[in-house]
Protein backbone atom coordinates (compact mmCIF):
# COMPACT_ATOMS: atom_id res chain seq x y z
CA UNK A 1 0.00 0.00 0.00
CA UNK A 2 1.19 3.07 -1.04
CA UNK A 3 1.76 5.51 2.17
CA UNK A 4 2.28 9.32 2.45
CA UNK A 5 6.15 10.45 2.37
CA UNK A 6 6.61 13.72 0.79
CA UNK A 7 4.57 15.58 2.99
CA UNK A 8 6.01 13.70 6.33
CA UNK A 9 9.80 14.77 5.19
CA UNK A 10 8.94 17.93 4.02
CA UNK A 11 7.44 18.92 7.29
CA UNK A 12 10.19 17.21 9.18
CA UNK A 13 12.80 19.80 6.95
CA UNK A 14 10.23 22.83 7.73
CA UNK A 15 9.60 21.94 11.02
CA UNK A 16 13.19 21.53 12.34
CA UNK A 17 12.57 18.37 14.47
CA UNK A 18 16.23 17.16 15.16
CA UNK A 19 16.88 14.77 18.18
CA UNK A 20 20.16 15.90 20.32
CA UNK A 21 21.07 19.04 19.50
CA UNK A 22 24.73 21.33 20.03
CA UNK A 23 28.35 21.57 18.42
CA UNK A 24 29.68 18.82 20.49
CA UNK A 25 31.15 16.05 18.63
CA UNK A 26 29.57 12.90 18.29
CA UNK A 27 31.70 10.91 20.55
CA UNK A 28 31.61 13.71 23.35
CA UNK A 29 29.41 11.05 25.34
CA UNK A 30 31.10 7.59 23.86
CA UNK A 31 32.92 5.64 27.03
CA UNK A 32 31.91 8.13 29.56
CA UNK A 33 28.33 7.35 30.87
CA UNK A 34 27.09 3.92 31.08
CA UNK A 35 24.82 2.68 27.75
CA UNK A 36 20.59 2.48 28.65
CA UNK A 37 19.65 -1.22 27.62
CA UNK A 38 17.17 -0.26 24.42
CA UNK A 39 15.19 -2.69 22.35
CA UNK A 40 16.86 -4.64 19.54
CA UNK A 41 16.04 -3.27 15.98
CA UNK A 42 13.87 -5.24 13.70
CA UNK A 43 16.02 -6.67 10.94
CA UNK A 44 15.56 -4.17 8.11
CA UNK A 45 13.61 -5.45 4.87
CA UNK A 46 16.97 -5.85 2.08
CA UNK A 47 15.99 -2.68 -0.29
CA UNK A 48 15.67 -4.94 -3.27
CA UNK A 49 12.44 -6.02 -2.07
CA UNK A 50 11.36 -2.55 -1.42
CA UNK A 51 9.60 -0.35 -3.86
CA UNK A 52 10.48 3.47 -4.17
CA UNK A 53 7.56 4.59 -1.99
CA UNK A 54 8.08 2.25 0.63
CA UNK A 55 11.57 2.61 1.18
CA UNK A 56 11.18 6.76 1.28
CA UNK A 57 7.80 5.83 3.81
CA UNK A 58 10.50 3.58 5.94
CA UNK A 59 13.15 6.61 6.09
CA UNK A 60 10.09 9.15 7.14
CA UNK A 61 8.67 7.25 9.65
CA UNK A 62 12.09 6.27 11.04
CA UNK A 63 13.23 10.07 10.84
CA UNK A 64 10.18 10.64 13.05
CA UNK A 65 10.51 8.26 15.55
CA UNK A 66 14.05 8.72 15.73
CA UNK A 67 13.52 12.29 16.71
CA UNK A 68 11.44 11.44 20.11
CA UNK A 69 10.46 15.19 21.10
CA UNK A 70 7.82 17.30 19.50
CA UNK A 71 5.92 16.81 16.48
CA UNK A 72 5.20 17.05 12.85
CA UNK A 73 3.86 20.77 11.72
CA UNK A 74 5.42 22.38 15.32
CA UNK A 75 6.09 26.44 15.35
CA UNK A 76 8.05 28.44 18.24
CA UNK A 77 5.55 29.93 21.06
CA UNK A 78 7.72 32.49 22.85
CA UNK A 79 6.66 34.59 26.06
CA UNK A 80 4.56 37.22 24.33
CA UNK A 81 2.31 34.34 23.53
CA UNK A 82 1.58 33.37 27.49
CA UNK A 83 0.41 35.30 29.85
CA UNK A 84 2.53 36.30 33.01
CA UNK A 85 2.43 33.31 35.57
CA UNK A 86 3.81 30.24 36.85
CA UNK A 87 2.34 26.87 34.78
CA UNK A 88 3.48 23.19 35.36
CA UNK A 89 4.78 22.01 31.82
CA UNK A 90 5.89 18.45 30.06
CA UNK A 91 9.59 18.90 29.30
CA UNK A 92 11.90 16.36 27.53
CA UNK A 93 15.35 15.44 27.66
CA UNK A 94 17.01 13.92 24.36
CA UNK A 95 19.55 11.74 27.25
CA UNK A 96 18.10 9.31 29.46
CA UNK A 97 21.07 10.48 31.79
CA UNK A 98 19.46 14.11 32.10
CA UNK A 99 15.82 12.89 32.54
CA UNK A 100 13.31 15.60 33.22
CA UNK A 101 11.46 14.52 37.02
CA UNK A 102 9.42 17.71 36.98
CA UNK A 103 9.51 21.49 35.25
CA UNK A 104 7.46 24.76 35.82
CA UNK A 105 7.40 27.56 33.41
CA UNK A 106 7.59 31.02 34.89
CA UNK A 107 6.54 33.65 32.43
CA UNK A 108 7.48 37.34 32.91
CA UNK A 109 6.85 39.87 30.60
CA UNK A 110 8.50 38.98 27.43
CA UNK A 111 11.09 36.53 29.15
CA UNK A 112 10.34 33.54 30.53
CA UNK A 113 12.59 30.21 32.24
CA UNK A 114 12.19 27.07 32.97
CA UNK A 115 12.38 25.29 36.60
CA UNK A 116 13.60 21.66 35.81
CA UNK A 117 14.09 18.46 37.88
CA UNK A 118 16.71 16.19 37.64
CA UNK A 119 16.47 13.01 40.15
CA UNK A 120 20.19 12.77 40.56
CA UNK A 121 23.07 14.47 42.31
CA UNK A 122 25.24 14.17 39.09
CA UNK A 123 25.54 17.84 37.57
CA UNK A 124 27.05 20.66 39.02
CA UNK A 125 25.79 23.37 36.43
CA UNK A 126 24.13 23.64 33.20
CA UNK A 127 24.17 26.45 30.87
CA UNK A 128 21.29 27.56 28.48
CA UNK A 129 23.78 26.52 25.05
CA UNK A 130 25.96 24.04 23.10
CA UNK A 131 29.19 22.85 24.89
CA UNK A 132 31.22 25.65 22.91
CA UNK A 133 29.06 28.50 24.55
CA UNK A 134 29.38 26.86 27.81
CA UNK A 135 33.04 26.47 27.74
CA UNK A 136 33.90 30.09 26.34
CA UNK A 137 31.36 31.26 28.81
CA UNK A 138 32.09 33.16 31.90
CA UNK A 139 31.60 30.40 35.13
CA UNK A 140 29.08 33.12 36.52
CA UNK A 141 26.80 32.74 33.76
CA UNK A 142 27.29 28.81 34.39
CA UNK A 143 23.47 28.06 36.06
CA UNK A 144 23.87 25.92 39.44
CA UNK A 145 21.81 24.00 41.47
CA UNK A 146 19.22 24.05 44.20
CA UNK A 147 19.30 20.76 46.02
CA UNK A 148 15.80 19.18 47.27
CA UNK A 149 15.21 16.21 48.54
CA UNK A 150 18.72 14.69 46.76
CA UNK A 151 17.09 16.04 43.62
CA UNK A 152 19.06 18.91 41.70
CA UNK A 153 16.86 21.85 40.24
CA UNK A 154 18.30 23.93 37.74
CA UNK A 155 16.35 27.30 36.55
CA UNK A 156 17.47 28.33 33.07
CA UNK A 157 16.36 30.92 30.76
CA UNK A 158 14.76 29.61 27.71
CA UNK A 159 13.65 31.41 24.58
CA UNK A 160 11.11 29.59 22.92
CA UNK A 161 9.00 26.33 23.38
CA UNK A 162 7.66 23.50 21.01
CA UNK A 163 11.16 23.97 19.53
CA UNK A 164 14.56 22.09 20.51
CA UNK A 165 16.34 23.88 23.52
CA UNK A 166 20.38 23.67 23.12
CA UNK A 167 21.69 22.66 26.63
CA UNK A 168 24.74 21.87 28.03
CA UNK A 169 25.76 20.29 31.26
CA UNK A 170 28.57 19.45 33.51
CA UNK A 171 28.64 16.25 34.86
CA UNK A 172 29.98 16.31 38.55
CA UNK A 173 31.75 12.58 38.30
CA UNK A 174 33.22 13.45 34.87
CA UNK A 175 34.55 16.65 34.89
CA UNK A 176 33.17 18.00 31.26
CA UNK A 177 30.25 19.55 29.87
CA UNK A 178 27.85 17.12 27.91
CA UNK A 179 25.33 18.05 25.02
CA UNK A 180 21.47 18.24 25.89
CA UNK A 181 18.73 19.13 24.05
CA UNK A 182 15.18 20.24 26.10
CA UNK A 183 12.14 20.37 24.58
CA UNK A 184 9.15 21.97 26.82
CA UNK A 185 5.45 21.78 25.37
CA UNK A 186 3.47 24.54 24.95
CA UNK A 187 0.37 22.39 24.44
CA UNK A 188 0.84 21.20 28.57
CA UNK A 189 0.11 24.75 29.53
CA UNK A 190 -3.86 25.56 30.68
CA UNK A 191 -5.52 26.79 27.63
CA UNK A 192 -6.35 30.67 29.19
CA UNK A 193 -2.27 30.66 29.40
CA UNK A 194 -2.12 30.93 25.83
CA UNK A 195 -2.65 33.99 23.19
CA UNK A 196 -4.22 31.44 20.97
CA UNK A 197 -5.32 27.81 20.75
CA UNK A 198 -2.96 25.17 19.73
CA UNK A 199 -3.53 22.14 16.67
CA UNK A 200 -3.41 18.75 17.47
CA UNK A 201 -0.31 17.91 16.86
CA UNK A 202 -0.78 13.73 17.99
CA UNK A 203 -3.88 14.16 15.52
CA UNK A 204 -2.59 15.62 12.70
CA UNK A 205 1.26 13.01 12.59
CA UNK A 206 -1.81 10.21 13.13
CA UNK A 207 -3.84 11.90 9.98
CA UNK A 208 -0.31 11.78 7.89
CA UNK A 209 0.40 8.30 9.11
CA UNK A 210 -3.17 7.06 7.21
CA UNK A 211 -2.86 9.43 4.33
CA UNK A 212 -2.19 7.66 1.04
CA UNK A 213 0.80 8.72 -1.09
CA UNK A 214 -2.07 10.41 -4.08
CA UNK A 215 -3.23 12.51 -1.88
CA UNK A 216 0.14 13.91 -0.27
CA UNK A 217 0.93 14.28 -4.31
CA UNK A 218 -1.96 16.26 -4.56
CA UNK A 219 -1.21 18.72 -1.01
CA UNK A 220 2.26 19.08 -2.52
CA UNK A 221 0.98 20.59 -5.53
CA UNK A 222 -0.91 23.21 -3.59
CA UNK A 223 0.99 26.32 -3.36
CA UNK A 224 2.58 26.85 -0.30
CA UNK A 225 0.57 29.17 2.23
CA UNK A 226 2.12 30.91 5.26
CA UNK A 227 0.29 31.08 8.55
CA UNK A 228 0.56 34.50 10.79
CA UNK A 229 2.51 33.75 13.83
CA UNK A 230 2.34 36.46 16.81
CA UNK A 231 4.98 38.60 17.31
CA UNK A 232 5.65 42.25 17.97
CA UNK A 233 5.57 44.80 15.97
CA UNK A 234 8.76 46.66 14.16
CA UNK A 235 9.42 49.94 16.16
CA UNK A 236 8.45 53.20 14.16
CA UNK A 237 10.86 55.73 13.97
CA UNK A 238 10.96 59.20 16.09
CA UNK A 239 10.00 62.03 14.31
CA UNK A 240 10.34 65.77 15.71
CA UNK A 241 6.36 66.23 14.87
CA UNK A 242 3.32 67.25 17.01
CA UNK A 243 0.91 63.86 17.02
CA UNK A 244 -1.32 64.48 14.32
CA UNK A 245 -1.68 63.53 11.03
CA UNK A 246 0.10 64.67 7.76
CA UNK A 247 1.04 64.27 4.57
CA UNK A 248 4.50 63.00 3.27
CA UNK A 249 5.78 61.58 -0.39
CA UNK A 250 6.46 58.08 -0.54
CA UNK A 251 7.67 56.27 -3.31
CA UNK A 252 7.11 52.58 -4.38
CA UNK A 253 9.68 49.95 -6.31
CA UNK A 254 9.16 46.08 -7.54
CA UNK A 255 6.65 44.30 -8.56
CA UNK A 256 5.05 44.51 -12.12
CA UNK A 257 4.21 48.29 -11.77
CA UNK A 258 0.14 47.57 -12.43
CA UNK A 259 -0.33 48.63 -9.04
CA UNK A 260 0.46 51.82 -7.06
CA UNK A 261 0.46 53.44 -3.80
CA UNK A 262 -0.97 56.55 -3.62
CA UNK A 263 1.25 59.36 -2.84
CA UNK A 264 1.08 61.85 -0.90
CA UNK A 265 -0.33 59.72 1.64
CA UNK A 266 -1.27 59.84 4.93
CA UNK A 267 1.53 60.34 7.90
CA UNK A 268 0.10 59.51 11.31
CA UNK A 269 2.30 61.14 14.51
CA UNK A 270 1.47 59.07 17.72
CA UNK A 271 3.58 59.00 20.77
CA UNK A 272 6.21 61.03 19.05
CA UNK A 273 6.17 58.14 16.15
CA UNK A 274 5.55 57.76 12.34
CA UNK A 275 2.91 55.54 10.98
CA UNK A 276 1.70 55.44 7.47
CA UNK A 277 -1.73 55.15 5.67
CA UNK A 278 -0.76 53.21 2.50
CA UNK A 279 -3.64 53.32 0.05
CA UNK A 280 -3.29 50.86 -2.55
CA UNK A 281 -4.87 51.30 -6.27
CA UNK A 282 -6.05 48.20 -5.73
CA UNK A 283 -8.90 46.17 -4.11
CA UNK A 284 -6.96 42.83 -4.02
CA UNK A 285 -4.21 43.29 -1.12
CA UNK A 286 -5.28 41.31 1.77
CA UNK A 287 -1.82 41.65 3.65
CA UNK A 288 1.39 43.10 4.08
CA UNK A 289 4.47 42.27 5.74
CA UNK A 290 7.01 44.33 7.04
CA UNK A 291 10.25 42.94 9.01
CA UNK A 292 7.96 39.70 9.83
CA UNK A 293 5.07 41.08 11.23
CA UNK A 294 1.83 40.86 9.22
CA UNK A 295 -0.38 43.79 8.82
CA UNK A 296 -4.06 43.02 7.07
CA UNK A 297 -5.79 45.09 4.91
CA UNK A 298 -8.76 48.09 6.88
CA UNK A 299 -10.73 48.09 3.93
CA UNK A 300 -14.31 46.60 4.83
CA UNK A 301 -16.38 47.92 2.10
CA UNK A 302 -14.81 46.83 -0.96
CA UNK A 303 -12.49 49.31 -1.83
CA UNK A 304 -9.17 50.11 -2.55
CA UNK A 305 -6.79 48.18 0.04
CA UNK A 306 -6.01 50.23 2.58
CA UNK A 307 -3.10 49.83 5.14
CA UNK A 308 -1.43 50.93 8.37
CA UNK A 309 2.46 50.43 8.95
CA UNK A 310 4.93 51.63 11.16
CA UNK A 311 7.34 53.89 9.23
CA UNK A 312 10.62 51.93 10.40
CA UNK A 313 13.04 54.43 8.21
CA UNK A 314 13.18 58.24 6.95
CA UNK A 315 14.56 58.68 3.25
CA UNK A 316 15.86 55.22 2.88
CA UNK A 317 14.53 51.87 1.32
CA UNK A 318 12.03 49.78 3.31
CA UNK A 319 11.34 46.19 2.30
CA UNK A 320 7.88 45.18 2.38
CA UNK A 321 5.88 42.10 0.82
CA UNK A 322 2.23 42.45 -0.42
CA UNK A 323 -0.13 39.91 -0.71
CA UNK A 324 -2.57 39.93 -3.84
CA UNK A 325 -5.41 38.04 -5.14
CA UNK A 326 -5.88 39.95 -8.49
CA UNK A 327 -4.78 36.88 -10.54
CA UNK A 328 -7.01 34.00 -8.41
CA UNK A 329 -4.48 32.10 -5.99
CA UNK A 330 -2.88 34.34 -3.91
CA UNK A 331 0.70 35.45 -4.91
CA UNK A 332 3.41 37.60 -3.10
CA UNK A 333 5.26 40.20 -4.11
CA UNK A 334 8.40 42.31 -2.71
CA UNK A 335 8.42 45.77 -3.09
CA UNK A 336 10.31 48.78 -1.50
CA UNK A 337 9.18 51.95 0.11
CA UNK A 338 11.03 54.92 0.51
CA UNK A 339 9.52 58.18 2.47
CA UNK A 340 10.98 61.39 2.21
CA UNK A 341 11.03 63.27 5.34
CA UNK A 342 11.52 66.57 3.75
CA UNK A 343 8.83 66.45 1.95
CA UNK A 344 5.89 66.35 5.03
CA UNK A 345 3.12 68.99 5.01
CA UNK A 346 -0.62 69.37 5.59
CA UNK A 347 -2.85 66.80 5.32
CA UNK A 348 -4.97 68.46 2.57
CA UNK A 349 -1.92 68.04 0.50
CA UNK A 350 -3.18 64.32 0.08
CA UNK A 351 -5.08 63.39 -2.66
CA UNK A 352 -7.73 61.89 -1.11
CA UNK A 353 -8.28 64.91 1.08
CA UNK A 354 -7.97 67.49 -1.63
CA UNK A 355 -10.98 65.27 -3.88
CA UNK A 356 -13.16 65.83 -0.33
CA UNK A 357 -12.14 69.78 -0.55
CA UNK A 358 -13.01 70.25 -3.80
CA UNK A 359 -16.43 68.29 -3.28
CA UNK A 360 -17.22 70.56 -0.21
CA UNK A 361 -16.78 73.40 -2.45
CA UNK A 362 -18.26 72.32 -5.07
CA UNK A 363 -21.30 71.59 -2.36
CA UNK A 364 -21.26 74.96 -1.72
CA UNK A 365 -21.18 76.50 -4.92
CA UNK A 366 -24.12 74.47 -5.70
CA UNK A 367 -25.95 75.16 -2.65
CA UNK A 368 -25.04 78.99 -3.35
CA UNK A 369 -26.10 79.52 -6.79
CA UNK A 370 -29.31 77.64 -6.15
CA UNK A 371 -30.46 80.11 -3.13
CA UNK A 372 -29.15 82.72 -6.19
CA UNK A 373 -31.11 81.76 -8.17
CA UNK A 374 -34.56 81.65 -5.75
CA UNK A 375 -33.89 85.32 -5.29
CA UNK A 376 -33.42 86.47 -9.20
CA UNK A 377 -36.42 84.78 -9.92
CA UNK A 378 -38.42 85.88 -7.29
CA UNK A 379 -37.53 89.55 -8.31
CA UNK A 380 -38.18 89.19 -11.43
CA UNK A 381 -41.49 87.60 -10.58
Amino acid sequence: MKRLFPLLLAGLLAAGLTGCAGTAPASADAGSEPVPTVAAEPTPIPPELMDANARRLADAKAAIRGSKQGHYGMVPIYARDIADGTYPIRADSSSPFFKIADAELIVEGDEMWARITIPSMSYLWVYPGTIKEAKAAPPSEWVGFEEVERHTVFTLPLRALDTGVDCAAYSKARQKWYARTLFFYASSLPEEALAFPLPDYELIEAALEAYDLEGADYLLSLPEVKTPQSQAKPDPVAVELPDGEYSIEVNMTGGSGRASISSPTLLIVRGGHAYARLLWSSAYYDYMILDNAWFYNLTTDGGNSTFEIPVTLMDEPISITADTTAMGDPLEIEYTLTFYSDSVGEKGLIPQEAAKKVLVIAGVIIVLGGVLNYFVKKKRA
